[in-house]
């Protein structure tokens, strides 16, 4: 294998990979050439995950080892961190749009619209690819609606195919055509193309369907935002609709030992699957059979949420509110107080569920 840089032909853009024989996952013997080979195999489903998304890369440049750790906001040390800001040098063809943070500020995405600024961003590391769910130029307009199935202690992945399931069917009710995937980990995605709406209401649009869900398996799923009344039970983590709150992207790698990827699945394979069926080494192979799964998500007709805002308003109508934002929002006008029920001193049954 070589040692020095090498130079792809990437859908006939050259892209230039440096130290191609470095090991990224030890345990599979993965070095970062086999990662660009992976992502050209099922390049057209990859990309079609992220064109034209301004999308945040997770680097883990050091590869994938035990004991490695990412960066977090309150220590800036570690070995793997997110960059959403485009890096200032990067070729031509790698796209870029302004996106806005919660805070106001304002930044430099990329936005994929090429397969070789994927090979390009792998290049630097990245592993992971988390695209928001809007499409350049309207970086401030929602059209892909996004529930994110996240196992509680005490639950896995068997348990998120259950409430997927039973997802697709509130969905279906609300007028909506959702697809599923794997999140690389133990958790379900369940995607949707909407017509535009703002992040507003999208997320409400999400708290509203995870409401529900929780209704119908009340012993199953909670939407509760404090961890210390989820118990065990699937989360329905509405935050991942508010801006700038991301999820991992369609073939995008997991960095586990395993290598594991986020693989589209079909309704009828949801029940029969499990992560550990998606790998590096494995997708290949069933993109080649299959090809991207996903393709009818993409030319499927952009679908209304407003039942599901309707659904949402019936809930204020009777007693519920908004839900918390995360820790890192200024306060949002309707938002709840954010303190956890066990530190309150007022009534907190406005967290509670009732039938809408």
């Amino acid at each position: 294998m070589a040692t020095t840089a090498v130079q792809l032909d990437v859908a006939g853009i050259e892209v230039r990979l440096s130290s191609p024989d470095k090991i990224y996952f030890a345990e599979l013997g993965i070095s970062k050439l086999d990662l660009a080979n992976y992502a050209i195999g099922v390049g057209e489903g990859f990309l079609a995950g992220l064109r034209m998304r301004p999308t945040t890369l997770e680097r883990w440049p050091g590869g994938v080892r035990e004991g490695m750790r990412m960066a977090t906001r309150a220590d800036g040390k570690g070995d793997a961190f997110y960059q959403k800001r485009a890096p200032e040098k990067r070729p031509e063809w790698v796209d870029v749009a302004e996106i806005t943070f919660p805070s106001g500020r304002k930044a430099t995405a990329i936005i994929p619209s090429n397969l070789a600024t994927i090979i390009w961003a792998m290049n630097l590391g990245t592993l992971r690819f988390h695209p928001w769910p809007v499409t350049a130029p309207q970086v401030d307009l929602v059209d892909q609606l996004r529930i994110d199935l996240d196992p509680q202690p005490g639950t896995d992945f068997a348990d998120a195919t259950v409430a997927a399931l039973e997802l697709r069917e509130v969905m279906g009710e609300l007028g909506l055509e959702p697809y599923p995937k794997t999140s690389g980990g133990r958790g379900i995605h369940v995607f949707c193309m909407i017509e535009p709406v703002s992040f507003v209401d999208a997320r409400h649009a999400a708290i509203a369907i995870g409401r529900e869900l929780a209704r119908r398996m009340p012993d199953r799923v909670t939407v509760d935002w404090w961890k210390e009344n989820r118990g065990e039970r699937i989360f329905v983590d509405f935050n991942q609709m508010a801006r700038d709150r991301l999820m991992a992207s369609p073939y995008s790698v997991r960095p586990v030992p395993q290598a594991r990827v986020s693989a589209p699945l079909t309704w009828d394979e949801v029940p029969q699957v499990h992560p550990d069926d998606f790998t590096v080494v494995t997708m290949p192979q069933r993109y080649r059979e299959r090809g991207d799964v996903w393709a009818p998500l993409y030319s499927s007709k952009p679908q209304s949420v407003e039942q599901a805002l309707r659904r949402y308003e019936l809930g204020l109508s009777m007693g519920l509110t908004d839900m918390p934002y995360p820790p890192e929002y200024p306060k949002m006008p309707g938002e709840p107080p954010r303190v956890q029920p066990s530190k309150q001193k007022r009534d907190d049954s406005q967290y509670s569920s009732p039938s809408v």
